[in-house]
């Protein structure tokens, strides 16, 4: 298999999230959001369940992920006050760019979160739906498949993943 252009374009796409988002640059991050963003992050025991059925760790609109974020940001965020660091990794990154423009795109990733001297990592496969947006991309749906069987030694998902 050969790199496309394409998939070059997307890495640098995800790499420029990840980079956002460790560097904990919210506000900025949103604008690589769609208005119609379906940012979902299903149960462990139920990848694939369809997420308005099933119990799923995160499934928000943009109303909702713009609310994350502003909470994100605030002393509210309890979990995340003072902020955690994070360390993103993105690797074996596919992309399809199907006939009405839109990239299908699908990468592995590592985030390991650092607070109060304790490590967790959160790993699993993101997919993707981008929407061209001039020489960029926004999220139209980012979709975070957790490898982890249940997060017990993280409590929760405090952070984006």
């Amino acid at each position: 298999m050969t790199c496309t252009c394409l998939t070059h374009r997307i890495e640098a796409f995800l790499a420029h999230d990840a980079w956002l988002l460790d560097g904990w640059r919210l506000e900025e991050w949103l604008a690589l959001i769609a208005p119609e963003i379906r940012y979902l992050v299903p149960a462990a025991d139920c990848p694939d369940g369809d997420p308005d059925k099933a119990v799923a760790f995160i499934n928000d609109d943009y109303q909702l992920l713009r609310g994350r974020v502003t909470r994100l940001q605030s002393r509210h965020a309890h979990r995340e006050y003072p902020a955690s660091r994070t360390r993103r990794f993105i690797t074996n990154v596919r992309a399809i760019e199907r006939a009405d423009g839109v990239v299908e795109a699908t990468a592995s990733f590592q985030v390991y979160r650092f607070r109060l001297r304790r490590t967790a990592a959160y790993i699993g496969v993101y997919e993707h739906e981008l929407v061209p947006d001039g020489a960029s991309f926004k999220f139209r749906r980012r979709k975070a498949t957790l490898d982890q069987e249940a997060l017990d030694e993280h409590g929760a998902i405090s952070i984006i993943l």
